[in-house]
């Protein structure tokens, strides 16, 4: 075993998510206070908590991700790309000026669009997921795709602990991909971190929430995790990074493409999420936080298994079963409770 691995493998996991955990909560717990007073979340038709809440708390998320990230890669003595360093704090920053004074929507874009760019086109030209495509093209789709990515992470952080339950079994599953070979180190650096950011920010955000996330947090959580959904579809794993975040996709692209075929003004808050119709037709928070949860560690397991597997037919039984559980899901959320 190389000195990189047993510094990567074990007890310095679990060790890496403790202390990110630990720093995560202790962040969010002592800045409530200002939080309270600065960044104060109140209902709006989007929205699905009843008082006003503070936001922000991505603020402690991020930071307990980026400290702990960057130390253990001193430690074990591997490159996190400093372009995603920067580019994560600077769409946080566009997030927390969000949180405080809503930005313009082409502003937010341009911004958005410049942090996902810095990430995808410093990427090593031997990085291909569609190799026949030419390298700019395939650049610019994966660019489109990832400011999506970064913006449906967002929409979908309107439930208490909903992007817990997704994030926390994505980040997992990536972890045990990387101890088993299939992910660089520097993504199961950044997807161990997370994992362990988000479970000390969870306490503060079950039903019901006491903070919220806040733009600061679901913007760079989002191009963090897409990031590493990337560097396993450029280690020849495509079908495995769709597959893990099926139902984040699902549940957004299909909104909004009905809210565009309805002619609704898509760019306006709204509540038709499949996990807010869910609340809307009598389903409690818990049970769809569960069903979600649930969903998604059956979502690692058959990406897990596209990847050890490594037979086509496999694979396209593995897709063919995320998108059916995933489908089962939505249809369960859109329809009243015991109809």
């Amino acid at each position: 075993m190389s000195s990189t691995t047993e510094a990567l493998a074990g007890a310095p996991v679990l060790l890496a998510v403790a202390i990110a955990a630990l720093i995560s909560a202790l962040v969010t717990w002592t800045s409530r206070p200002l939080l309270q007073r600065y960044a104060l979340a109140r209902p709006n038709a989007r929205s699905s908590h009843r008082i006003p809440t503070p936001q922000g708390a991505g603020i402690a998320v991020i930071a307990a991700t980026l400290v702990v990230a960057s130390l253990w890669a001193v430690w074990a003595n591997v490159a996190i790309p400093p372009v995603l360093i920067g580019a994560t704090v600077l769409i946080a920053l566009v997030g927390f000026a969000d949180d405080i004074k809503s930005l313009p929507v082409i502003v937010r874009l341009a911004l958005q669009a410049a942090c996902v760019g810095a990430v995808v086109f410093t990427a090593p030209e031997t990085a291909r997921i569609v190799p026949a495509l030419p390298l700019p093209l395939e650049r610019g789709l994966i660019v489109l795709a990832g400011v999506w990515f970064v913006n449906l992470v967002n929409f979908m952080d309107g439930l208490d602990l909903m992007t817990v339950a997704e994030v926390v079994p994505v980040t997992a599953a990536l972890l045990l991909l990387g101890m088993l070979g299939y992910l660089s180190w520097p993504a199961v650096l950044i997807a161990t971190a997370l994992c362990g950011a988000m479970l000390g920010f969870a306490p503060f955000n079950r039903p019901v929430a006491k903070v919220f996330l806040g733009d600061v947090g679901s913007l760079p959580i989002g191009l963090l995790l897409g990031w590493c959904l990337l560097e396993l579809a450029f280690r020849g794993q495509p079908a495995a990074a769709l597959l893990l975040s099926a139902y984040y996709l699902a549940d957004a692209t299909i909104t909004l493409l009905r809210r565009i075929i309805r002619r609704e003004p898509f760019w306006s808050a709204h509540r038709t999420h499949f996990y807010q119709r869910a609340t809307d037709n009598g389903f409690t928070v818990p049970r769809v936080i569960g069903e979600v949860f649930l969903l998604n560690l059956v979502l690692a397991g058959l990406a897990i298994l596209t990847i050890r597997a490594a037979a086509p037919a496999i694979t396209t039984s593995a897709l063919v079963a995320g998108a059916l559980a995933v489908g089962f899901v939505l249809r369960r959320f859109s329809r009243p409770q015991g109809s």
